[in-house]
């Protein structure tokens, strides 16, 4: 797949001077906001630097088109997938980087680690996905976190409470951005990428887990 994204001006990777690809260390960064239910989101512009590196490489790893039962229909997924498990070797190093450091930085809080890299390529603003919370094979009742870095095009992720009664929140993520939702977050509250009429260009989320499955 050829990229048709612009990159940041701050973060070209080596390009004319800029920087290198980096992750940099969580503690005293992040910004946490805290929501309804005990759900919360931590946030960090920019944390994987010389994303655009990272972000061409992970075009170019064995994407899956699948399809899913829809009522009465039979439909294509509105993104491409990529599942790593906990046997897998990350297709970037930086990847590997950030997985640890994301350990290391919610050891207290997740009480287990991070094991699976889920990926989604969002080619234009016609890929998208709905509404939903990540249980993956969990409870409804037991609470688990998902941290996400965003590479290429900035998309929103959106946040609303299952119960209503709250606007909806939107987080522009791309270029090496980090959102992690914890505590009720995945019970309480849904999000989604929500299509877009807007000229927008291919962006990829990457969703570590605590969790072996697929």
């Amino acid at each position: 797949m050829t990229s048709t994204y612009q990159p940041s001006m701050f973060d070209l990777s080596g390009e004319s001077g800029g920087p290198a690809t980096e992750v940099g260390p969580l503690a005293g960064r992040l910004k946490r906001h805290e929501l309804t239910a005990g759900a919360w989101v931590d946030v960090l512009p920019g944390w994987l630097r010389g994303s655009g590196e990272v972000f061409e490489t992970l075009l170019g790893i064995d994407w899956r088109a699948d399809r899913r039962q829809m009522y009465d229909s039979v439909v294509d997924v509105p993104r491409l997938l990529r599942w790593y498990g906990s046997d897998e070797e990350l297709p970037h190093p930086a990847l590997t980087e950030a997985k640890a450091e994301l350990n290391r930085h919610y050891a207290g809080e997740l009480g287990e680690e991070f094991v699976t890299a889920g990926m989604c390529l969002y080619r234009d603003g016609r890929d998208s996905v709905a509404w939903h919370g990540d249980t993956l094979g969990r409870s409804a009742r037991h609470d688990t976190m998902v941290a996400i870095v965003s590479f290429g095009s900035p998309r929103h992720l959106s946040l609303r409470p299952r119960a209503g009664g709250h606007e909806t929140l939107r987080f522009p993520l791309g270029h090496g951005d980090l959102i992690v939702m914890g505590g009720s977050c995945q019970r309480t509250w849904e999000h989604a990428i929500l299509k877009t009429a807007k000229a927008v260009g291919p962006r990829i989320s990457v969703q570590f887990r605590p969790i072996n499955v697929a």
